[in-house]
């Protein structure tokens, strides 16, 4: 599935977050959205997923969803919002309760998306027996479990650890690359986006207008390797020039307010 924006805007009362923000984000790729903070990065991933109406413009989805998906538009946050009473397995199950399928139906879902996030040996764990990493798989597995069209993904790694925000920055590789879901993925982290997107997508500071979108043209699998080090500094270096005096005036906003 492929989203289009055309001239979003969107207004708080009397404060512009977004501005005539059009771009679209194509069937089975990865966009990564930063910007520095409050330029509207989580307000657009709203009016992505309809969440929220836009103040102007408009979102345009286009093209096939999956045969079996349940729900095409799927957010994972950074807020595991995992239930503590409940298992691992009964967590992923909370994303079916509402559909039509039958129990035997959503066992197979369950055990496949257990499986496909490397969850299959906890699935009857509760949350507070599992690291912040496998609670963020859990999430994963949850919004997989309905085989979206679209993942949108607002800043899931930003509560983690490095080590283990590099060990789950492989296996979204490793899902999308395999699944070529379409992910639209906000962070403020450079790296993470170097490493995850085909393309990068820079907001202005608020209100937030798009800036540039950064293509990137070295393969995935190729970025971790000796040879590709020099052109994702060059890439770092541009984003970060893109947004550094944004980023430092609106830390001292923040700070001021």
């Amino acid at each position: 599935m492929e989203l289009r924006l055309e001239a979003v805007g969107h207004r708080y009362d009397d404060l512009t977050v977004l501005e005539d923000i059009s771009f679209t984000v194509q069937a089975g790729e990865t966009l990564a959205l930063i910007g520095p903070s409050g330029c509207g990065k989580s307000t657009l991933l709203g009016i992505l997923g309809g969440l929220l109406q836009p103040g102007s413009g408009r979102v345009v989805a286009a093209g096939d969803t999956p045969a079996d998906c349940l729900n095409p538009l799927t957010y994972v946050f950074q807020d595991f919002a995992l239930l503590p009473w409940r298992t691992v397995a009964d967590n992923v199950s909370l994303a079916l309760e509402h559909h039509a399928l039958s129990a035997g139906e959503r066992r197979a879902r369950i055990a496949e998306v257990l499986e496909r996030t490397k969850l299959s040996d906890f699935a009857t764990a509760y949350p507070r027996q599992l690291s912040g990493g496998m609670r963020q798989r859990v999430g994963i597995a949850r919004a997989l479990a309905v085989r979206p069209a679209v993942l949108l993904m607002d800043e899931p790694l930003s509560a983690l650890d490095a080590q283990t925000r590099d060990l789950l920055m492989e296996d979204f590789l490793d899902l999308w690359l395999r699944e070529k879901t379409t992910a639209v993925y906000v962070t403020h982290n450079l790296t993470e986006a170097l490493r995850l997107a085909d393309r990068v997508a820079v907001l202005s500071r608020r209100p937030g207008r798009l800036r540039e979108i950064v293509p990137l043209t070295l393969p995935q699998s190729e970025r971790t390797k000796p040879a590709a080090q020099a052109e994702l500094a060059r890439l770092q270096n541009h984003l970060w020039t893109l947004i550094k005096e944004e980023a430092r005036s609106a830390e001292r906003e923040m700070a001021d307010g």
